[in-house]
């Protein structure tokens, strides 16, 4: 540090809420550059970024491949060598390698050279995390001198867990917390985040930073919504989420410490909305990063296809969004004309593809194999498959990707055909009951949220809403012919897979005894659908796949 670079008592840090993608080293350093230059420009001393931002987040096993452990250092060394032209440091999160081990590590970048690197202490081992499995343990790490002010870089979890690591910061002399952080989005995650924050504040009595992550990779939706902290546990400063940004914050140095003097203050949404930019953020994201130029998805006239084609145009554009309408003899008139007027209201293209002759076709080949059995459920999924194959089809021949469209009721319970709806590449609503899928038909129909591409007013008519759900597989068929009301349903699947709560717990709540019996049975005899269901966007705290992993073969009830 040159006396010159020391800073007096305004330091200006700015905070990169990039999207990085996953093994995207070249693109990731580029990010990178591209807000240090514009940090430069806005006169900021520090630029910090987010957890494991050169490699992406979360890497996985890509960290047990040497090549990519030294494809990442090379590209630190390189940033670091930018830092000599004098202008802001940087803070970086990448995977590091060493004779002890393999770390999740952040590097401190300044006048051309690391300055400092410091490893992650508390790795998370639960829900969509398994670090311990790819990382060792970081020492305790003590605060990093950045031209004359003592940061301590606490990373992600090390805020989250119990080991300490903040308070031993504090105790060592750091003067600002600034955690670099990878955390997925669930439903009501700022005010967690912003609960964490002011515990640590109020331990150590040191402002604290949270640099956040943002974009989608694979199920897990990184939202954003940077912040910090004063140390008199005031908000220090708010970033918008969902949405790519870099902010520069003025902090300035008073006798009790330092205190953040301006920065922005975003507003947060909350409820459907987030909900609804989450599913947009992630599906846009697995769309663009895995190459796809389209998609194409099955237009049924009911309400799951309806908003999973409003995600995809406010996403993609409706120029990317092919839409088909499969009709069968059992496809009622309302949901032909609700299916080509959705698909009106959102200006994408719908073609109608009858599944008559195929269908047909597989029952007549079929029929020896069939004779003299009662035609059921096999028939009706032989609808279901034909649809799933033409839909495949499609793809193939115009190299679109197949979006699939099955809740988190129906996937709880089976009430999707393998090989038939379920085919498909990423399914925009996954993680959302069906009633939370009807509140964000209502919501969308009232609301453009930022960055959507997709047009405002009624985009889901009314109709699909209004009307009964059914799979039009049989005459006159409804889903609650087989299933509970579905306000029922959710809430009795809620308190087995969010709550793992146990069946008189549920029962308590008014349910009926039988009826949770059979969800419960149903749940866990579908476990081996889910395990071949497409990947899908994480909106509540237990998503299928990630955080709850459940055996198939269970012969496990709660009687």
């Amino acid at each position: 540090m040159t006396q010159e670079n020391a800073l007096s008592d305004i330091f200006r840090i700015a905070i990169g809420q990039l999207n990085p993608t996953v093994g995207d080293v070249a693109g990731n350093l580029a990010k990178a550059r591209e807000a240090r230059a514009e940090a430069a420009r806005e006169g900021a001393h520090l630029l910090a970024l987010t957890e494991l931002f050169i490699s992406g987040y979360p890497p996985e096993d890509l960290v047990l491949k040497p090549a990519f452990i030294r494809a990442c250092w090379s590209a630190v060394e390189s940033l670091a060598a930018d830092t000599a032209d004098g202008g802001p440091g940087v803070i970086i999160g990448f995977p590091r390698q060493d004779e002890t081990g393999r770390y999740n590590s952040v590097a401190v970048l300044d006048g051309g050279k690391v300055v400092a690197v410091r490893d992650k202490v508390d790795l998370p081992n639960y829900g969509e995390f398994d670090e311990k499995r790819v990382f060792v343990q970081g020492a305790m790490p003590g605060p990093v001198n950045f031209r004359g002010v003592r940061l301590g870089i606490p990373i992600c979890e090390d805020i989250w867990g119990e080991l300490g690591v903040c308070e031993t910061l504090a105790e060592s002399g750091a003067e600002i917390l600034l955690s670099p952080n990878g955390s997925p989005y669930y439903r009501g995650k700022v005010d967690i985040r912003h609960q964490v924050v002011l515990k640590q504040v109020l331990e150590t009595g040191l402002p604290l930073i949270y640099a956040a992550q943002l974009g989608g990779q694979d199920e897990l939706v990184f939202d954003g919504a940077s912040f910090a902290f004063n140390a008199d546990k005031s908000l220090a400063f708010q970033m918008s989420q969902f949405e790519t940004a870099l902010a520069v914050t003025t902090w300035k140095r008073r006798e009790a410490g330092w205190h953040c003097a301006e920065g922005p203050m975003a507003r947060i949404p909350e409820g459907e909305e987030a909900d609804y930019r989450a599913c947009l953020l992630g599906f846009r994201d697995y769309v663009n990063k895995n190459g796809f130029k389209t998609v194409v998805l099955g237009l049924s006239g009911g309400i799951d296809s309806a908003i999973c084609t409003a995600i995809a145009v406010d996403a993609l554009g409706e120029e990317r969004v092919r839409t088909v309408m499969l009709p069968y003899r059992y496809t009622s008139e309302d949901s032909l004309k609700d299916a080509a007027d959705c698909a009106k209201a959102l200006g994408c293209r719908y073609d109608i593809v009858p599944i008559e002759q195929p269908v047909t076709g597989f029952s007549s080949a079929l029929s020896n194999l069939f004779e003299g059995t009662e035609s059921g459920i096999t028939e009706e999924n032989l609808q279901s498959r034909a649809r799933g194959v033409i839909l495949m089809a499609i793809s193939n021949k115009f190299g679109a990707m197949v979006v699939t469209t099955g809740n988190k009721s129906e996937m709880s319970v089976g009430y999707a055909t393998l090989y038939g709806d379920m085919n498909g590449g990423f399914n925009p609503i996954k993680d959302l009951y069906k009633m939370q899928v009807y509140a964000l038909a209502r919501w969308r129909n009232e609301n453009v949220p930022p960055t959507a591409l997709g047009p405002s007013g009624e985009v889901i008519p009314q109709n699909i809403i209004d009307k009964a759900p059914s799979a039009e597989l049989r005459p006159d068929q409804k889903d609650q012919d087989s299933l509970p009301p579905y306000p029922v349903l959710d809430d009795i699947l809620e308190c087995l897979v969010e709550k793992e709560m146990a069946v008189e717990e549920i029962v308590a709540r008014g349910h009926d005894v039988a009826t949770v019996h059979r969800v419960e049975h149903l749940l866990y005899l579908a476990e081996y659908k889910r395990r071949q269901s497409a990947p899908g966007v994480k909106i509540t705290k237990k998503n299928f796949g990630r955080d709850r992993r459940y055996p198939i073969t269970n012969r496990f009830r709660d009687r």
